[in-house]
């Protein structure tokens, strides 16, 4: 089957964190034998900031890491027919143009032969649902939502039963534990500031625990302002700017735990949708410690796979006994890691989106909300 994928980048992962699940399961579904035609358009932001930031070299970790992926950037209509030319299936995530969403659409409403999916992995259809229902799907055989809750308001949007909820996951081939151990110190933490919606949980969840668990922590994400980052001093933490996301395996081998404060959409309106460092973290086996969110689909075990603070005290007592309790760090990163093998990998993802176009080759198309 030749797939083809519209996202905003796979080469960069600069505050972008779509390409990391993206990169996995492209790439499990082209060592499965399909054909994978990742594209991505000419300019887009994140592959600007990275080279701004970085120039070519920080383009290299990719590259070493998923030698399988060769994205392609596209941005005339030549481009677009020839990427498009004997496919059978195509993906358009959600940090696209509306144009180019349009534009497929009618392709495919028009008679191409491809399967066309809309893939949302975000918070907009709640925090800003306009800029979502901006989109033009009539054209679309279906949509993938990374959570039931997200897909809960596309069935309200007149979607039924052509949503489909398709989490994201761990890539286990780069993801995973150590060869061998060796010293590890401190807590890690890696994600980007972003529009500052979480920037209260990143002081009472993060900064305080680590400073009065007497840990060192290092803190890894772009788009942190002056403001954030002298919070950041005050609290003795270290800013060590961006990661490329392939040599997150390395960092967490370093550390002795890290902890997943997730944004308020996803704690309180979009419940049970993890970001995709709590499937990078376990499947890394490093020890996680969580702010509070709900697990409503049931995707983890809490209390085993890792450990939730409450608030600022609880946070800071998990990491204290994580720093003393070398079998308490031992059977969380068990218990973590095999729930991911057994159940959240990138391999899981592709043969879960494989049912899905299954499931729509066998049913008539039906016209979309």
């Amino acid at each position: 089957m030749k797939i083809v994928y519209f996202s905003h980048s796979l080469l960069s992962c600069w505050n972008h964190g779509n390409a990391h699940f993206l990169r996995g399961v492209l790439r499990e579904l082209a060592l499965d034998g399909h054909e994978v035609r990742p594209l991505e358009p000419v300019g887009s932001w994140s592959l600007k900031s990275l080279l701004e930031d970085h120039g070519e070299d920080g383009l290299s970790p990719f590259r070493a890491a998923y030698p399988e992926l060769a994205p392609a950037r596209w941005e005339s209509e030549e481009d677009m027919e020839a990427a498009l030319s004997g496919a059978d299936l195509v993906i358009v995530h959600e940090w696209n143009d509306p144009a180019l969403v349009a534009d497929l659409g009618r392709r495919r409403a028009q008679g191409a032969r491809f399967l066309l999916l809309f893939h949302d992995t975000h918070h907009r259809a709640v925090s800003d649902p306009e800029a979502i229902r901006a989109f033009d799907l009539s054209g679309y055989d279906g949509v993938l939502a990374f959570g039931e809750a997200l897909a809960e308001v596309y069935r309200r949007w007149g979607w039924s039963n052509r949503v489909f909820v398709w989490h994201e996951a761990a890539d286990v081939r780069h993801f995973h534990p150590p060869q061998e151990e060796t010293v590890r110190d401190g807590v890690v933490w890696i994600g980007n500031f972003g529009e500052g919606e979480r920037s209260q949980e990143i002081e009472d969840f993060l900064l305080k625990p680590a400073a009065r668990a007497g840990l060192p922590l290092t803190i890894y994400g772009v788009r942190y302002p002056a403001a954030a980052l002298a919070r950041l001093d005050a609290h003795g933490a270290r800013y060590a700017g961006w990661l490329a996301n392939a040599r997150v395996p390395e960092v967490f081998a370093r550390h002795l735990a890290t902890v997943h404060v997730p944004r308020r959409y996803y704690a309180s309106v979009l419940p049970g949708i993890p970001t995709i460092r709590v499937f990078e973290a376990l499947a890394c086996g490093i020890p996680l410690v969580s702010a509070p969110w709900e697990d409503a689909e049931h995707l983890f075990t809490p209390g085993a796979d890792y450990l939730v603070g409450e608030d600022t005290q609880a946070c800071a007592r998990h990491l204290t006994a994580l720093k003393a309790d070398p079998d308490l760090r031992a059977h969380l990163a068990a218990h973590g890691l095999a729930t991911i093998q057994a159940r959240h990998t990138c391999a899981h993802r592709a043969a879960e989106l494989l049912a899905v176009v299954r499931s729509l080759s066998a049913t008539p198309q039906e016209s979309a909300a």
